[in-house]
């Protein structure tokens, strides 16, 4: 194979929908381009996109695959995106390393929600989009009803290219108003015969092939003033007017195929090879430093890592895009991001499992290479004269949550080392091992997300696991003032134990002034600040502990053990265990013993008069509330602002954007556990949502009853 230059590559994501036929796309572009000598198909099982088994298992492509073909003499590389919002990492990642977006909608459906979530990722990465409407021979196509969509959504930047004579099982013929002619196929498809365009379409053509000269001259001063003057442009022109509509997002140009029956694809991959951007005609990269890398051959080489996985009778496969300069097969290399040398020793460009040895790489070019030994997704590879340091895909926030748990205890640590292997594979696992809720929680972007993780685990690994419901990470606080003392006091031969505590605790609040005077059942009681000390907790919130002891009641030396005694109170608060917040603790008096004294016996002292203290201080509960956004169709839009409400829900508003309703509310993290199979059962999988943390509030009387309840039956159990 021979060696691209930087302005011989160009790098497109395919994105769509579930069922938008990306995947029997991607196999008629490698029939079409030679790779391959007979296409796949999805319920064969024998794709070249999907060969993972468990895609096989489940009929949905579940990771990104990364392909490249060959076409006049230019190669694109291709990867291809999972449609499901479950597997949202897959699009995220490919966006990040692409420099085109081809968006796929499927003729029954024409834009669906899943639609506008890839779209709105574009939009947020600035990426050039090309609208491609497949499946035209569906007897329920109407490609008339898509173009309205389109344009009601994303505005007049939508310019049809191509329309077709007729949709449905008779589709064979389009018109391209690009070069003006009509294409035709056999029942076969493949290489369409092209000819003139009928009388009958000749006025509906050169309607639609003025708006399409218009759309590409106003990219473009020169080519507006060449407009102005001869009313119309060459090929070449148009062709250059596009290009840098696409690069801009200044116009959003709309193709016509049918994947299955291999029409439309050849001409589509002309419009690739002859008009996408290429890779040096994108907005560079940043750094870390911030500086922009251009994708420059003669620079010093950098290869940033975007994808891991572990690959049948090959083990890791791990897949780079070439940031500056090029790489050969021998080359030594400095892994960044962990500091070990790592030597190139096999090059590899893919297509799906197909591997195709190459000597070397240039810049802008994505490839593959295999037994690495310490490079992870996201690490950076540079050569001695290179500084970057690339790290530029941020995933979206988890939707997901379960505790996972080996159902043979003894295979939780291989369960582990899988788990964090398969979050390089897809960084949108993700594992944590809770200290706090003592359960080890797997993290992901919907139910189905998870479910083929599980299906991995148990097929792949052997390993038998069980997912429970998360627990939450309820706080606790105090909403007033209490006062308590405890004597810590043991003798048992030699010497004993012996502290005394007197505290008083009350809500802390940010900005409060030094404690004066407090009264209590008619006593006052009047403070005398020796010293503060504030303390941020891990789990936020903070503790605020005064030393108020007058006449060397507690010696200073025991003051630090009667904190970590109230620390460990914090850690597991008296109402549910959960840790408590935001609590200032004055320590204004205590007894000492001149033997017996020691800093255990004013740890103990120090914990259980905070306890009680806290128990009277007007204890609550504090539950996480989480920013909810959905994104539905109008449609549906009652059904899943009632079922909200029925999640105690606090609705923030709601607005329409691009053909979809946004409905912003407040929720509790408990009520959210399954919201994602909810919310896809009640609108037949064409809703989304994304939720993210907000703030900690009070949890109303009745669920905090429950919850009292509901611990205290465990310790009694325990």
């Amino acid at each position: 194979m021979k060696v691209y230059k930087t302005n011989e590559i160009k790098n497109i994501a395919l994105l769509g929908s579930s069922g938008s036929g990306k995947t029997t796309l991607v196999e008629a572009m490698l029939y079409e381009s030679g790779l391959i000598k007979r296409r796949g198909t999805v319920e064969g099982k024998n794709t070249v996109s999907d060969y993972f088994p468990v895609e096989n298992e489940y009929g949905y492509s579940v990771f990104s695959t990364v392909l490249h073909t060959e076409w006049n003499n230019k190669k694109l590389n291709i990867i291809d995106c999972p449609g499901s919002d479950d597997f949202v990492g897959g699009a995220v990642t490919a966006l990040n390393v692409t420099d085109t977006a081809i968006i796929l909608l499927n003729g029954q459906y024409g834009v669906e929600v899943g639609t506008q979530n890839h779209f709105r990722y574009t939009e947020k990465f600035g990426k050039p989009v090309i609208f491609l409407v497949n499946q035209l021979d569906n007897e329920k196509c109407d490609y008339d009803n898509i173009l309205e969509q389109l344009k009601d959504i994303y505005g007049s930047k939508v310019v049809p290219i191509q329309y077709p004579l007729h949709t449905g099982p008779d589709f064979n013929s389009l018109i391209d108003v690009l070069l003006m002619k009509k294409y035709s196929w056999k029942p076969e498809g493949g290489a369409p015969s092209i000819e003139e365009i009928p009388a009958e379409e000749m006025d509906k053509a050169m309607e639609m092939h003025k708006a399409l000269v218009e759309a590409a001259a106003e990219n473009d001063e020169e080519l507006m003033e060449k407009f102005f003057e001869k009313e119309s442009l060459t090929e070449d022109e148009m062709r250059e007017g596009i290009r840098k509509g696409l690069a801009s997002r200044g116009m959003f140009p709309v193709f016509c195929v049918c994947a299955g029956k291999d029409m439309g694809v050849r001409r589509l991959m002309e419009f690739l090879g002859n008009v996408v951007p290429f890779v040096s005609e994108m907005p560079k990269v940043e750094n870390t430093d911030g500086e922009a890398i251009a994708p420059d051959v003669n620079a010093p080489t950098s290869l940033y890592f975007f994808k891991t996985s572990v690959e049948p009778h090959i083990g890791e496969v791990s897949y780079f895009k070439v940031m500056s300069g090029k790489v050969k097969e021998g080359d030594d290399l400095t892994n960044v991001d962990r500091g070990s040398k790592e030597r190139i020793a096999q090059l590899y460009v893919v297509a799906g499992s197909n591997r195709i040895k190459v000597d070397e790489l240039q810049a802008g070019d994505i490839g593959a290479t295999v037994k690495l030994k310490d490079v992870r997704t996201g690490n950076t590879l540079n050569a001695r004269d290179a500084h970057n340091r690339f790290d530029f895909i941020k995933y979206p926030n988890s939707k997901y949550t379960r505790a996972i748990k080996a159902v043979n205890e003894s295979d939780t640590e291989k369960m582990m080392s899988v788990l964090n292997r398969m979050h390089e594979e897809d960084p949108t696992w993700i594992v944590e091992q809770s200290k706090e809720l003592r359960q080890i929680l797997i993290h992901g972007q919907g139910e189905f997300h998870l479910r083929t993780l599980k299906w991995r685990l148990e097929n792949n690994e052997k390993i038998q696991i069980r997912y429970e419901e998360p627990r939450i990470p309820y706080r606790e606080t105090i909403t007033k003032a209490a006062r308590a003392d405890y004597r810590h006091k043991k003798q048992s031969g030699g010497a004993g134990q012996f502290g005394e505590v007197h505290l008083i605790v009350e809500p802390y609040k940010e900005g409060m002034p030094l404690p004066d005077t407090y009264k209590f059942n008619g006593q006052e009681y009047k403070m005398n600040v020796k010293g503060s000390e504030e303390i941020s907790l891990e789990w936020e919130g903070k503790l605020v502990f005064i030393n108020s002891v007058v006449g060397g009641a507690i010696d200073t030396r025991f003051m630090p053990a009667i904190l970590k005694g109230i620390m460990a109170r914090m850690e597991q608060g008296p109402l549910t265990g959960s840790y408590a917040r935001d609590v200032r603790v004055i320590v204004y008096d205590g007894k000492m013993h001149p033997v017996d004294s020691n800093e255990i016996s004013f740890m103990l002292a120090g914990r259980n008069a905070f306890s009680e203290a806290f128990k009277q201080a007007g204890p609550k509960i504090l539950e996480p509330i989480y920013d909810v956004e959905v994104f539905v169709p109008s449609d549906k839009m009652g059904d899943v602002m009632g079922d909200l409400q029925g999640r105690r829900a606090m609705i923030m508003g709601m607005n329409s954007e691009k053909g979809y309703e946004k409905l912003s509310a407040k929720v509790p993290l408990k009520e959210m556990s399954s919201y994602s199979t909810a919310l896809s059962s009640l609108t037949g999988g064409r809703a989304s949502f994304i939720m993210k943390f907000s703030s900690y509030e009070l949890v109303p009387s009745d669920v905090q009853d429950k919850l009292i309840k509901e611990f205290e039956a465990s310790q009694a159990e325990e």
